[in-house]
Parts: structure tokens; sequence; C-alpha cells
């Protein structure tokens, strides 16, 4: 089948998004690993079958131009930070939305799913970007965190979150799902807002999901040195000073 690539409607280092018609493809770089394609059509479609959340179909893994592409179906839509840059009075609101559908999220099961200390082990064993006594402290602490198997989608942002016309809210791009505990996920959110300088969003966020789901925010926070740490070991320059500043804060005692 053939596709319109001209209307890119985002475009990272490693792949771009497209938007043909009802479909939007994700067209990765050329020689874009071909078990990572996969594995994320494969977490996609095991959220898809395992729960009822609103998301987009994966329709088809295929190659366009020697490139790897997903294929979902795709409904149009505003990105829930757009929404709360543009409508700053009604941020606390949109928040709100947010932290109900990441709730919502963790509520799912789904057993199949990578469990997320086996994957944050891994990185952090194998990285040769922290030093040794560091990693060996983060280990020991990430060993102590409980295990549960709630879902965690891994990157939940508002640009992940796009709102549809009748008001609906789907959330996109699941490439890092895992199975573990929320605080990890909630983690990885309370990062995201700080890296992208709305520090005092992140806070607002941390707070108001501690209140909601009566998560200890002390035990949030202990998480976010391991969950840094798990981020740097990708190697994306631009964040590195800033993750390890958030390694280099981990109280050990």
């Amino acid at each position: 089948m053939k596709y319109n690539l001209e209307n890119v409607l985002v475009e990272r280092k490693n792949k771009q998004v497209i938007i043909d018609g009802d479909k939007k493809i994700k067209l990765f770089v050329e020689n874009h690993p071909k078990s990572d394609v996969f594995n994320e059509a494969l977490n996609q479609a095991r959220i898809e079958e395992g729960t009822n959340l609103n998301i987009p179909k994966l329709l088809e893994v295929t190659k366009i131009n020697n490139r790897w592409a997903l294929i979902f179906d795709f409904e149009m839509g505003v990105p829930l930070d757009k929404l709360m840059d543009e409508n700053k009075d009604k941020e606390d609101e949109y928040l709100e939305k947010f932290i109900d559908l990441q709730m919502s999220v963790h509520e799912c099961r789904v057993p199949l799913l990578t469990r997320t200390k086996e994957k944050f082990k891994r990185k952090l064993e194998d990285t040769d970007l922290i030093e040794e006594h560091i990693k060996y402290e983060l280990l020991q602490r990430l060993e102590g965190m409980k295990n549960h198997n709630k879902v965690c989608h891994g990157d939940f942002n508002p640009t992940n979150i796009i709102v549809t016309k009748d008001g609906k809210f789907s959330i996109i791009d699941w490439a890092h799902v895992t199975q573990g505990n929320a605080s990890a996920d909630v983690a990885r959110t309370f990062l995201i807002f700080s890296m992208e300088g709305k520090n005092d969003l992140a806070e607002k966020y941390l707070n108001r999901f501690s209140e909601k789901s009566g998560i200890a925010k002390e035990y949030i926070q202990r998480w976010i040195p391991i969950v840094a740490a798990t981020q740097l070991t990708k190697g994306i320059e631009e964040e590195q000073e800033f993750l390890r500043n958030w390694i280099n804060i981990i109280d050990f005692q």
C-alpha cells in the first residue's frame, strides 16, 4: 500500500510521525533495530487486547522506502500539553484529568508485559555512564522497592495525551510500557515536567497525585534517582547534566 509521507507532524532523532488521512505513521530511521520496532508493536498489541483504555489501534507493521514503520488509526485532536499552555486558567482542571488518566492506566493488569524492576536493573547493570559505587547504591534501592504488577506507561506526559474533537482523551506512544510499581511511572512524569523547566507544575503534579492516590510523596521521591539513572543510560547529551543532578542528590542512608 502507498502512503503519503508529506504531512510530518513530529520529527525526532530516530523517527518521524506522519499523518496520512485517517492513519498515523511512525516511520523510523533506516537501520533502526527491527527488535525495537516489533517490541513496540507487541507492547501496543498487549495493551489493546488486555485493557479497555482509549488508545489508537495498531493496524500494520511494514517497511516504507526500506524504513520500518508502524501504522495506527488516527483521529484528529490536540495534544494536552498545547491545551495546558494555551489555557493557563484551566491548568488545574487539565492536570486533574491527566492524573485521573494515569491512575486508570495503573489500575490495569497485563501479565505478559516486561517487569519494570527487571528492565531498570538491566539498564543500570549494563551502563558505564554511572560510577560503580553510585550504581551499586541505586541497585540496592531498586531491589528494596515493592513489587507490583500495575501497568506503567513509561512516558506519561501531556504530549502523549490527545484530546479529540468530541472531548475524548486518547493515550498514545506505548513503546516504553512495563508492569510494576506505579511510583516509578509517576517519578518519570515528574522528571519530564522538571526537564521542561515546569518546576511549579511538576511539584503540583506530584503533590496532587500523592493526595489522589494515597501514595506517600516521600515514597515516590525515592524512585526519582533510580528513574533518572535509567533515563541517563540512553546517553541523550542534552539530558545528562539535569539527570546527574537528580542522581547526585540521592540520600543513601
